[in-house]
């Protein structure tokens, strides 16, 4: 979302942790375009991160955070 800029902020750093991280799937939705899933989601505000494990949410972080911070919630 071009006009969420702490999502713009994380986006890079989620993308370096995809291509270092090859065992786990890194996925971005546009609440605006994907509101179904930004309500199955529970999203309130943005920017929001979900950490899924074997089809579980095991985490849900909000907010920017660094990438240490993010790499130990997986």
């Amino acid at each position: 979302m071009s006009w969420c800029g702490m999502c713009s902020m994380i986006a890079p750093i989620l993308e370096e942790i995809a291509q270092e991280r090859g065992g786990i799937k890194v996925g971005k939705i546009n609440v605006d375009e994907q509101p179904e899933l930004a309500s199955l989601f529970g999203i309130m505000s943005i920017p929001a991160l979900v950490v899924i494990q074997n089809g579980k949410v095991v985490n849900r972080p909000m907010g920017v955070r660094p990438k240490s911070q993010m790499l130990s919630l997986l």
